[in-house]
């Protein structure tokens, strides 16, 4: 999409949000009372470090902990600021006055001239000026905090400052990062774990002439973007660098419930020494965090720019950018292999050590698997490799119309390119009066960019159904499912065919996609939300499943718990038959638990004479941009047994610091 029509695009929705934006803020508020993360910053960092990292939210009061997923990674509460409320202000604020009456400046003696000062008390009290003016300083502080005085964004209004220490051999990931409370844990937010050198943004960052320059590459860039912000870092690169830009912006924070398009939408620029657009990137693909590749022409500097498309920006608008001669996979083919067997694939990219990889699917379950290439001590970017136990046909051209479609046989599925724009793949196969038919695509849910649109004709070439665009629930991250599917049942016996082309008439070596042509294989999936549960002890609290429905399947599915910590168990377990929503109650142990514990739920149904068990993946519902949700994945399900709230005492301040002993209590600096 061309900058000019994004940036028109993303004005015009945020104009309409701003009619409906502040009914909706208002309903999230009243929908979500427990404690609540919205941003972690910086969002990373490197194997055997020790660093600062701050988190922003609400409902945080009585922070005691932190629950990070993995191994490798410790993480220690430094402290807790929550801002004042209107009435603590107000407060404070006539304390400041009446101490400043105490101070004035009054007379002392007679006659002109006469310019000595004393304090404004009782002639015979006797008042400690220096004490005056430090409890006055003090109270000034607390006023020009800007979280007190700014409360434009309260999800993102009070403050914890951890120390993360990250293990030399921790595994380099995503991880999840959750907050103890006093109210139980808050939602999960995503901690990366690298291997480059990090870097942190200082001011000043708008000028490229004043920023520090970055010579020592690979490594990664962390930032925040604040209003009308542009963030610019000079680069001192040297010729035949084949550099890689990759940004990370929508990947850390998927969804902003009360932002247009609903995330932070990510530029990057690459200019030279002069300032001469050398490269740019709005997304990559369909993905919105952008990605650059530039060859570096010329010995010199460089400068990379970060931004919003339209100058947006708040502090949870984190990013982060690894930049360096990196090696990074822009696609495979084919997209999947079947179980039991290895699968050659061809890998394309920029700095990649090899062109081939092996995949060996002998011990896997049906499902997506992440693969990646090592370059020495860097690990590429993982991509998604399907694997199946249908068998397998590589489409094999000419095969563009029906008079030379390429003939399959039932069930199968077809490995295949749509190698350049307006290319059409046709395949045909043999039917009879009755037969059920499935036809699925899966490419863009593979990262091809491939748009499908799928056709179904008789030998007289009669369209018999079409499909653009189906939606699949399960996958939460994405927002245009441009994924095919077609279920039919054959009306005669005969010749059928197959067509499939790009909606939007694009092709190239990138648009691989993987057809399944099979009778229905009725099946399910689980998503249980939310992936943070607080309960008190001995009571049951109600869990949402969503069992997401495949091939026709509508039966009863039972929900258990596997291997649960004594104490666990769930009540009304059935999720009726045709339903795509229930709510279960999870009753939890009678007394507290000082730890929280990881649950796994499985679905059990019977299909076709057989029992089918499914994993249950943890999720949360997330909002976008006013109006539309998503079930997104998480790590883990995580519960906290809670005991009755401590009262608190009576006067204290809302603005009190909770530390735990650590001698640190320096706040990172932007």
């Amino acid at each position: 999409m061309r900058r000019s029509q994004w940036q028109t695009i993303l004005l015009v929705a945020a104009a309409l949000a701003v009619m409906t934006g502040a009914a909706a803020i208002a309903a999230g508020a009243r929908a979500r009372r427990g404690p609540a993360i919205g941003y972690v910053y910086p969002a990373g960092g490197r194997q055997g470090t020790t660093f600062e990292v701050a988190l922003a939210g609400r409902f945080l009061d009585g922070v005691t902990d932190v629950v990070v997923s993995g191994e490798g990674v410790q993480a220690t509460l430094i402290e807790h600021v929550k801002p004042l409320n209107g009435k603590q202000i107000n407060l404070l604020r006539d304390k400041l006055k009446e101490l400043q009456q105490k101070v004035k400046p009054v007379k002392k003696g007679k006659g002109k001239g006469v310019d000595e000062t004393e304090t404004a008390g009782e002639p015979e009290t006797e008042i400690d000026l220096e004490t005056l003016e430090k409890e006055m300083a003090e109270i000034k502080e607390k006023l020009a905090n800007p979280k007190n005085r700014n409360r434009e964004n309260p999800q993102l209004s009070e403050d914890v400052i951890l120390r993360v220490k990250v293990a030399e051999d921790a595994e380099p990931c995503e991880r999840e990062v959750r907050l103890k409370t006093a109210l139980g844990l808050s939602n999960p937010v995503t901690f990366c774990v690298g291997q480059l050198a990090e870097y942190t943004e200082k001011e000043p960052k708008n000028k490229a002439e004043g920023t520090e320059v970055l010579s020592e590459l690979p490594l990664v860039i962390n930032g925040q973007i604040m209003p009308g912000d542009v963030d610019r870092f000079r680069l001192k690169l040297s010729k035949g660098t084949r550099l890689v830009m990759a940004a990370s912006a929508r990947e850390l924070t998927p969804y902003l419930a009360d932002a247009v398009p609903g995330w932070f939408q990510a530029t990057l620029t690459l200019y030279d020494a002069s300032g001469n657009e050398l490269a740019y990137d709005d997304d990559y693909r369909f993905n919105p965090d952008p990605v650059l590749f530039y060859e570096i022409p010329r010995d010199g500097e460089y400068v990379l720019e970060i931004k919003d498309a339209i100058y947006r920006g708040r502090e949870d608008f984190v990013y982060r950018i690894a930049v360096g001669e990196l090696p990074f996979v822009t696609n495979i083919f084919p997209l999947g292999g079947r179980i039991g067997a290895k699968t050659t694939v061809e890998m394309k990219g920029w700095n990649l050590p090899v062109n081939e990889l092996v995949v060996d699917a002998n011990d896997k379950e049906p499902g997506i698997l992440p693969i990646s290439v090592r370059k020495k001590e860097m690990v590429s970017n993982r991509v998604p490799f399907a694997v199946d136990t249908l068998p397998e046909r590589l489409e094999k051209e000419p095969n563009n119309k029906q008079a030379g479609a390429q003939k399959v046989t039932l069930p199968v599925i077809v490995n295949g390119r749509i190698d350049k724009p307006g290319d059409c793949d046709v395949f045909c196969f043999e039917g009879r009066t009755g037969d059920e038919l499935v036809a699925e695509v899966y490419a863009r849910r593979l990262n091809s960019p491939l748009d499908s649109v799928l056709k179904l004709t008789d030998a007289n070439g009669h369209s018999l159904m079409t499909n653009d665009d189906h939606e699949d629930k399960g996958a939460g991250l994405t927002t245009h499912h441009a994924d095919s599917l077609l279920s039919i049942t054959l009306p005669a016996n005969g010749t059928y065919y197959l067509h499939i082309g790009d909606a939007q008439t694009k092709g190239g070596q990138a648009y691989g996609y993987r057809l399944r042509i099979s009778p229905p294989r009725p099946d399910f999936a689980l998503r249980v939300v939310p992936s943070s549960i607080n309960a008190r002890a001995g009571a049951s609290i109600p869990i949402t499943v969503y069992p997401l429905r495949k091939d026709g399947f509508t039966g009863d599915i039972t929900v258990t718990l596997k291997d649960a910590p004594k104490g666990f168990a769930l009540r009304d377990n059935r999720v009726p038959a045709g339903k795509d929503q229930v709510n279960l109650m999870l009753r939890v142990p009678p007394k507290p638990m000082k730890e929280p514990v990881s649950l796994h739920l499985e679905g059990h149904a019977v299909i076709q004479g057989r029992e089918v068990v499914r994993p249950a993946v943890p999720a949360d519902d997330m909002e976008q941009a006013f109006i539309y949700h998503h079930l997104v994945p998480a790590k883990d399900l995580k519960v906290a047994v809670i005991g009755r709230p401590k009262p608190t005492a009576p006067g204290k301040g809302s603005n009190q610091k909770n530390v735990k002993p650590t001698p640190a209590k320096k706040r990172p600096v932007k």
